[in-house]
């Protein structure tokens, strides 16, 4: 089959278009023929080798971590799905690989497509809808009335996660360029912050949540908006002692961990507020529970441009450019 694979890590290098074995189908698993692939800021961090601490891929592998596509195969474990159901999935870390013609994924990590949704549509939503879920409704246990500032509206997890906290019933800030206000405030925004023009510290205070998605500077400005008892949950890093143990790391990375947050940590702990790390998980018990709000239009996936399955490269630079609104998408098939 035919397949993008990181031959070597580095930020200049590109990802290869070669034919490689079909994949191995285990017990637990099912054959998904890709019909379209999200493209996601992780995937290019994990081609620059950002996250070899943490995620060590042995070269060469295929890259992506978005699919929908159709059901082909099944494992003899597997009992929900069969061959010719419409699928969506963010598949498990070190079974990636969804910019392929075909993907693995465990039983347990798939959901049936939201009916009303093209192929591409979907394949924009599992990791960005999974982080959202999993920091707003698992870890921030978001509540109606409280107030949330979601960082980056405009971006891929911006533009679900302020659909989802409006759900909730939160009030929602974000920040986002000039051109964006006005269609940041139609997913449901209530306080946009154009980050050309203000500083979103000096307008922002007494917030419940933080979702933070930037970097190390914002994170530390962030922290003050938040009212004491207050959470900041950090989707960019660093990664914290939590999050080591969670992933079963060997010693030496949980020091290198603790010590890469042991600031951010001390100063949330100095305000009196609570500091968290969110790599999310890949979940089908949780896309079941996010394609009910999908179906009923609660809310609407966001799909900024739909590259072709060979301009795979080109996607990848888009979503480095920092320049998509909502989320982009190769078509595969």
């Amino acid at each position: 089959m035919k397949a993008f694979t990181v031959d070597r890590y580095g930020k200049k290098s590109t990802l290869t278009l070669a034919d490689v074995p079909m994949p191995e189908l285990r017990d637990d698993e099912v054959l998904v023929e890709v019909h379209a692939a999200g493209v996601n800021l992780l995937d290019a961090k994990l081609r620059n080798g950002e996250f070899k601490l943490i995620l060590p891929y042995r070269t060469p592998f295929v890259l992506g971590h978005d699919v929908a596509g159709v059901v082909v195969e099944v494992g003899r474990n597997v009992r929900q799905f069969k061959a010719g159901d419409e699928v969506y999935s963010r598949p498990d870390d070190f079974r990636i690989g969804t910019f392929a013609e075909f993907v693995p994924v465990k039983e347990t990590s798939l959901a049936l497509k939201p009916k009303n949704l093209t192929m591409e549509e979907a394949a924009s939503l599992p990791l960005v809808a999974l982080t959202a879920w999993q920091a707003l409704v698992e870890k921030a246990r978001l509540k109606r009335g409280q107030k949330i500032f979601i960082q980056a509206g405009s971006g891929g997890v911006g533009t679900f996660a302020i659909q989802l906290a409006k759900h909730l019933g939160a009030t929602v800030a974000t920040t986002t360029g000039t051109g964006n206000v006005a269609w940041v405030k139609s997913l449901g925004a209530d306080v946009v912050i154009d980050y050309k023009k203000d500083e979103f510290e000096k307008v922002l205070s007494g917030y419940d949540v933080v979702l933070n998605s930037q970097d190390g500077k914002t994170l530390e400005k962030s922290l003050n908006v938040l009212q004491p008892g207050g959470q900041l949950i950090s989707i960019s890093g660093p990664p914290d002692p939590a999050f080591a143990e969670e992933i079963k790391a060997p010693w030496f990375v949980k020091q290198v961990l603790r010590a890469l947050s042991f600031d951010t940590r001390r100063k949330a702990k100095h305000l009196n507020v609570d500091y968290s790390f969110l790599f999310m998980k890949a979940s089908g018990s949780q896309l079941r529970q996010i394609t009910p709000l999908i179906e009923s239009g609660a809310i609407r996936p966001v799909v900024d441009k739909v590259f072709p399955f060979e301009a795979t490269n080109e996607a990848l630079a888009y979503v480095e450019s920092g320049r998509a609104k909502g989320k982009v998408v190769i078509k595969v098939r």
